[in-house]
Parts: structure tokens; sequence; C-alpha cells
């Protein structure tokens, strides 16, 4: 399934078995954590933004906490990677298609940097960790 047991008896919650599941992890959580705390900036700009933020934070914790769990099943990682794509290619359809995307008012938005490559790392793991299952 992509993990092991944490102990010699059955349990909900396991750890990866491999490395760049650590990776993914940090990841989701990294990005998860960013939006939570960026939505409330953005909430002041619109309250729908405000809770797509909320709800995409929740949604990479969730994913974080789902691959930790016997729950987990391989064809999650693909779902995770689209996820994580998804939330790319929404950045730039709300800010637009270029660089620009990562500006807030003149300056280098360091919140959409840190999460965009978070969530990119995390695209490659979870392919990576597909194949590998």
């Amino acid at each position: 399934m992509g993990t092991t047991s944490t102990t010699g008896t059955a349990s909900t919650f396991n750890r990866p078995n491999n490395s760049v599941g650590y990776i993914a992890i940090v990841m989701a959580l990294i990005t998860g954590v960013l939006h939570l705390v960026a939505s409330t900036n953005a909430i002041q700009f619109s309250q729908v933004l405000g809770i797509l933020f909320v709800l995409n934070g929740l949604g990479f914790l969730a994913g974080a906490v789902l691959y930790l769990t016997k729950y987990w099943k391989k064809e999650l990682f693909l779902v995770a990677a689209l996820y994580s794509l998804v939330t790319i290619l929404a950045l730039f359809a709300v800010q637009g298609w270029g660089v620009e995307a990562f500006y807030m008012q003149g300056s280098i938005n360091p919140f959409a940097v840190i999460t965009k490559a978070a969530e990119a790392v995390l695209v490659v793991c979870a392919i990576y960790l597909y194949a590998a299952e």
C-alpha cells in the first residue's frame, strides 16, 4: 500500500515506506498551512476566495493525514498529483498566465512562490510514488 505499520499490530496509522513519501507529506503540510494563513488576507479581497483558500489548505492537510492511514490506496497518488496541479493552475487562472501571477501590489508574493513550489514538488513525488508502488 505504500506505507508500513508503525506497530506489530494492525494500526490505523502507518508511516511511508519510501523516503519520497516523507517529502510529499512535508510539501502538503507546507502548502496546506500557508493556504490557511493566506486565507486571512484573501478574505479581505473576496469572501469566496478566502473560503477557497481555507478549503484548499484543509484539503492538503487532510490528504497528508489520509496518506498516513491504512485507507490510502495507490490510485490516490494520482488524485494528489492532479489536486496539486489544479491548485497550481488556479493561481494563474486568477492572477494571470505570466510571471506577474507571483506578484502582489508590485512585490513578489512569497506565499505564492512557496506554495506553488511545494505543490510542484508534491506533483512529482505523487507521480513517483504511484509508479514505485
